[in-house]
């Protein structure tokens, strides 16, 4: 199935294939979203089968919108599609924009809204085994450690998120 998702092409946003944007590092739109349990971060490791960083652990869940697509929407969208997730109030924390190569000859340069959202005891997780492989909760602090001391382990975005963006994202109230 082939999927277009919003990306500038010659400074106009333009609805371009998928795999496209990730070959000619196309900037293109992104959604990402942090499920957090007190100071306890969902994360999960994408599934082998996925076309690039498979294996990796990465947020709870991010994702490109459709043409004409939402931000919110999106994350909302994405967070029941990957992890079963659904009902979680989510609060847009930033805008972010970063290039990282991703491997395979494919790069991410995403302009991401990041939403925030509070899991409660009764959050049911129910991950698609087709997106992801193993899911965990993590202590922020630690999390941002790891990413530095083991960097392989992680996506590219975490990484980022965690390294440059922490403050933003983290810090206001829910």
């Amino acid at each position: 199935m082939t999927v277009l998702i919003p990306a500038w092409v010659n400074e106009a946003l333009t609805p371009v294939e998928k795999l496209e944007v990730h070959q000619r590092g196309l900037r293109h739109k992104a959604v990402s979203v942090f499920v957090m349990r007190n100071n306890e971060t969902l994360i999960q490791r994408r599934a082998l089968e996925k076309y690039h960083t498979p294996g990796l652990w990465a947020n709870a869940c991010c994702t490109h919108p459709h043409w004409d697509e939402p931000a919110l929407a999106t994350a909302q969208r994405r967070l029941q599609e990957e992890l079963g997730i659904i009902g979680l109030h989510l609060h847009h924390r930033d805008r972010v924009e970063y290039r990282a190569d991703v491997g395979g000859g494919l790069i991410e340069h995403e302009l991401v809204d990041i939403y925030v959202g509070e899991a409660t005891a009764s959050t049911a997780i129910v991950p698609d085994p087709t997106e992801v492989m193993e899911t965990a909760w993590v202590d922020l602090d630690d999390l941002a450690r790891q990413t530095r001391e083991h960097p392989e382990r992680f996506t590219p975005w975490l990484r980022i998120y965690l390294d440059e963006h922490m403050k933003s994202i983290f810090t206001s109230a829910i």
